[in-house]
């Protein structure tokens, strides 16, 4: 049996602002097994990001973490001090942050600026012992090792990215956090990088959490998704399952969204209005303004989200009208 790496429980997160508390992350469960690739899918703005923040402890100093747990490899990380977290950043897990490759330190050569997060968590390694890693690593996603000896500037967006890729690998982390690594990549770069993404994980074995608004490539990247909507997560399960068989309103409405080269040609669907505000508590399904098929349910602002059961480890907010089963 496959343990999990990540536990995440009942996790909720708030920032404070001269306005109000924005409620960026409310009630998050969800589990990432040893080698598993799992995706956060949603509309900018639902807390995708919020959430990855969260889990490295890595978010505003506005921000409150109200409640929750999460455990990395059995390790509670709520609660430990900075010291302690550095310890567990990069080692044990990694992110390639959104908009990334513009993140590089313009005055420093590539391989220095690894080699700088190589030193702080392998002090004993020798200075030829981390190039080598570094000449593996950039074998590993598709960069000659020259890459090293060159500033950002001299540098592709692709190649920058890859070489954002080895960075995150570079002190072995067993779990990945890939926040929209291809944003600002041209649609054949981006393919290449996802191919260079999970060519890395096979070989390594690693876990990953996949961050993305296009529904399409977290069906290629992952083997379960999580659906996000005004932070909360509406709808979770295998990703074939969520895609063949979706059961929240808002799910479909993203897949309906999306064009595909399979099966009967069809009109793409816009989805009306916005997200709703995250300041202001929100009464009933948050998502009922703009369903295209809401029901009496959905509009009784007494009804709290509450996932239920639909399918084998697939659930759906209790009050979408796309649940089929209330348990």
């Amino acid at each position: 049996m496959v343990e999990s790496l990540l536990e995440v429980k009942n996790l909720s997160m708030h920032y404070d602002t001269l306005d109000g508390n924005v409620d960026a992350v409310k009630d998050i469960s969800f589990t990432v097994k040893s080698g598993e690739s799992f995706g956060l899918v949603g509309e900018s703005g639902c807390g995708k990001t919020s959430v990855a923040m969260t889990l490295l402890q890595l978010q505003p100093d506005n921000s409150v973490i109200t409640e929750g747990s999460i455990k990395l490899d059995g390790k509670e990380l709520i609660g430990l001090s900075e010291n302690e977290l550095r310890k567990v950043r990069w080692d044990s897990v990694s992110i390639v942050f959104q908009g990334a490759m513009n993140a590089w330190n313009p005055v420093v050569k590539i391989g220095e600026q690894i080699r700088e997060a190589m030193r702080e968590h392998y002090p004993e390694n020798s200075k030829q012992q981390n190039i080598n890693k570094i000449n593996e690593l950039f074998k590993m996603v598709g960069l000659d090792e020259s890459i090293s000896e060159r500033f950002p500037h001299e540098l592709s967006g692709g190649m920058k990215q890859r070489a954002v890729i080895a960075l995150a690998l570079s002190c072995d982390p067993k779990l990945i956090i890939a926040d929209e690594p291809t944003t600002a990549l041209d649609v054949v770069i981006q393919d290449q990088i996802l191919n260079e993404i999970k060519k890395v994980q096979d070989l390594l074995g690693l876990s990953l959490i996949y961050i993305s608004h296009d529904i399409a490539v977290i069906a290629e990247m992952t083997d379960k998704i999580a659906v996000m909507y005004a932070g909360s997560i509406v709808e979770i399960g295998p990703t074939q399952e969520v895609f063949k068989s979706p059961k929240h309103s808002y799910t479909r409405a993203l897949l309906d969204s999306t064009p595909s080269i399979r099966g009967e040609k069809k009109k793409l669907r816009s989805l009306d209005g916005e997200p709703p505000s995250l300041i202001n508590k929100i009464d009933g399904c948050s998502f009922s303004p703009r369903c295209p098929t809401p029901t009496t349910q959905c509009k009784n602002q007494s009804i709290e989200m509450r996932l239920v059961k639909v399918g084998d480890d697939h659930f759906a907010d209790q009050c979408c009208s796309g649940c089929v089963k209330n348990e």
